[in-house]
């Protein structure tokens, strides 16, 4: 057992690093937010979240897949959905972190490394009700830190990506409410700062935006 513990204490060292790597996203004090960050408020909204969804939820792998669906970034990165704009730059998202997943699963072996190869692949491809819970909380729990920092952090793409979230959250009528929610507070926060919402509406209407 002492070899494979061994194992785990590398993985947690790789994934001190989603401390200190920085999101495009900033709290509400004015300072970047981290990987970690993000994970854990996804966590909890898992567990606030949990009574009102339309479907029964196994909670305990929903956390699981939360908990691990960025632990690649540890060695691919962030990069920001508004950056992987091309099929080519898309795909070389997607083979850093196929990498990083393989790498995973070779650091801590068949075992526990398996499982968490599994549960990445299951959030990534969306094959069940949890996964399909856990992309939608990854969506609306960016969209909620961009309503909490100041308005000259978001860059003109942000204000479009508040009118996508429903993609991610039409499945559940209580993902969906919550996304009403979310997104009324954002077209507040645009409205106040004399951002024309209509304008960015028809702005998108006229462009294929980048996907969140």
């Amino acid at each position: 057992m002492k070899k494979e513990l061994k194992q785990v204490l590398e993985v947690l060292q790789l994934a001190e690093k989603l401390k200190y790597e920085m999101r495009h996203s900033w709290l509400s004090n004015g300072r970047q937010e981290s990987v970690a960050e993000h994970t854990w408020r996804m966590s909890l909204m898992v567990v606030l979240l949990e009574p009102y969804l339309d479907f029964e939820l196994d909670v305990a792998r929903t956390l699981k897949m939360v908990i691990v669906h960025d632990l690649v970034e540890a060695e691919a990165g962030d990069i920001p959905a508004f950056e992987v704009n091309t099929a080519a730059l898309k795909a070389l998202k997607r083979q850093a972190e196929l990498a990083a997943i393989e790498n995973l699963r070779t650091k801590l072996g068949n075992g526990i490394g398996q499982h968490v190869f599994e549960l990445w692949h299951e959030f990534e491809d969306k094959v069940s009700y949890e996964a399909r819970v856990a992309n939608a909380l990854d969506k609306l729990e960016v969209q909620l830190q961009h309503n909490h920092a100041d308005m000259s952090t978001w860059i003109e793409i942000e204000q479009e990506f508040v009118f996508l979230m429903g993609r991610h959250t039409a499945f559940d009528s209580c993902l969906t409410q919550f996304k009403e929610l979310i997104e009324e507070m954002a077209v507040q926060k645009m409205e106040a700062a004399g951002i024309d919402v209509g304008t960015v509406k028809q702005r998108m209407a006229a462009q294929v935006p980048a996907c969140l």
